[in-house]
């Protein structure tokens, strides 16, 4: 009995042994034409798949647009991968894959780890359309290593070095570089990430006037800021450049210990030239007036004027001491406000055409109001100019050669030229002026040159024009 049930054991183990076997060799025989139980390529399940099953999926993820190139300058520059005909194929890497598969041993994909494979296509494109678009990016059209060089120039910013010979490109490492980057399709390059620039070697004169560059560019280096009011105007390395004395050639010039030398004369031209821009006594001004037309007037005694020489003797000494501050320049004259726009927004207006007086005050019109000016008919006109309000008196006599005329307020803008009240006028305004008008004062209603009389600063401009 005992016999009994161990053969039959054995036979149902045999039976067993003999089903496994033949699955197992089912299934190697099942994978023979087809990738083994548990292969994943690229994230994609191939288990009993054929080459061009696999390849079709495989392509499927492939969906690159090309390259894009960026130079040192932040240009871009594209290789299309649709312009170069690109095409991808996964079939002869996906083959040799399958012949190194045993389909013997697919039990190893079953109790090995299925990370999977990773595989990269070949890629195939047209090599004469992908060289004519690389070869035709600008960069690749620079100077020969032979034509480049170091020299200083000088343009409207000052004295400048001229180096031909640093961060070159290096045209044969950057072909490669590119071929590379699209082959392994990637979607940028960077040149000067990738280290395609580099620097050519320097002959003894280059690296003398690279020397000789680092004195001027130290020669230039200049702190000084002049300040008229808001403007500001920096001594910088355009005006600098000028101060420089050369020989009859044109050659710099060196004191004996090296260092260059500065043309005095250059400095004061320039301080002269500084206070032509910035002199605004007499000067032409475009004045917007309130009647909405911009006049040009000109003369007059308001205005600022540099002390010239107070200046030439600062900035030669302030340069010389390489002093790096904001100045103020001294003043033989000073107007209310100064630079090129020296009116402001605070002044008196006097439009003789209209006969009207304005007054505005932080650009607001406080005082408006009709005026007789100067008899134009007794050629007693009043003069035209921007002026100022030097004086402010009260209870005053007006006198002349015919007349002595007693006024309350007294404001003077042009030697004896000036604003006042005239109690002998009942009117003001109109045409009054032309043959009924003052010796050239601006005669203005009592009300209204008391308010002014009041409000107005010494030193405010008065705008006088037709």
């Amino acid at each position: 009995m005992r016999k009994n049930v161990l053969k039959g054991m054995c036979i149902g183990f045999s039976i067993v042994l003999i089903s496994i076997a033949a699955m197992y060799l089912g299934l190697a025989l099942y994978y023979g034409d087809s990738f083994s139980y548990g292969t994943w390529i690229n994230g994609v399940y191939c288990t009993g798949k054929s080459i061009n099953e696999v390849n079709d999926e495989l392509l499927k993820q492939c969906n690159y647009t090309g390259l894009t190139i960026i130079d040192s300058d932040g240009k871009s520059y594209a290789v299309s991968a649709q312009d170069v005909g690109l095409s991808f194929d996964f079939a002869e890497g996906l083959s040799r894959y399958l012949d190194r598969q045993n389909p013997y041993l697919w039990i190893e994909n079953l109790l090995g780890q299925p990370d999977g494979k990773t595989f990269k296509p070949v890629a195939r494109y047209d090599v004469a359309a992908y060289d004519k678009i690389v070869n035709s990016f600008p960069f690749f059209h620079g100077k020969a290593a032979d034509e480049r060089r170091v020299e200083i120039l000088k343009g409207d910013a000052g004295y400048y070095l001229l180096d031909e010979r640093t961060h070159v490109l290096n045209e044969g490492r950057t072909k490669e570089a590119i071929k590379e980057a699209f082959e392994s399709f990637e979607n940028v390059l960077d040149l000067e990430a990738e280290g395609c620039y580099e620097d050519l070697p320097l002959t003894k004169e280059m690296e003398e006037q690279i020397s000789l560059w680092q004195k001027i560019s130290a020669y230039q280096d200049c702190g000084i800021v002049y300040l008229f009011g808001e403007d500001k105007y920096p001594i910088d390395a355009g005006v600098v450049s000028g101060f420089l004395q050369l020989d009859e050639n044109g050659n710099f010039i060196f004191d004996e210990q090296g260092n260059l030398c500065t043309d005095e004369e250059k400095v004061y031209a320039f301080v002269d030239e500084l206070a032509d821009q910035f002199d605004t006594v007499g000067t032409i001004r475009r004045f917007h007036a309130t009647r909405g037309e911009t006049v040009n007037v000109e003369g007059g005694i308001y205005g600022n004027k540099l002390d010239r020489e107070a200046e030439k003797e600062y900035l030669l000494l302030a340069f010389l001491s390489h002093k790096r501050e904001e100045h103020e320049p001294a003043y033989l004259q000073r107007a209310f406000k100064q630079g090129k726009d020296d009116i402001g927004d605070t002044y008196i207006e006097v439009d003789m055409t209209n006969q009207m007086m304005y007054y505005y005050e932080k650009g607001e019109l406080i005082i408006q109001t009709p005026v007789v000016t100067g008899n134009t008919r007794l050629r007693r006109g009043t003069p035209t100019g921007t002026n100022y309000v030097y004086n402010k008196q009260r209870n005053r006599v007006l006198r002349g050669a015919d007349y002595a005329s007693p006024v309350k307020y007294w404001i003077p803008v042009k030697g004896a030229v000036g604003i006042h009240d005239a109690s002998w006028r009942s009117e003001y305004g109109g045409e009054i002026y032309k043959s009924n008008g003052s010796h050239g004062c601006i005669n203005t209603p009592l009300e209204e040159v008391s308010k002014l009389y009041d409000m107005v600063e010494i030193g405010t401009p008065c705008v006088m024009f037709y």
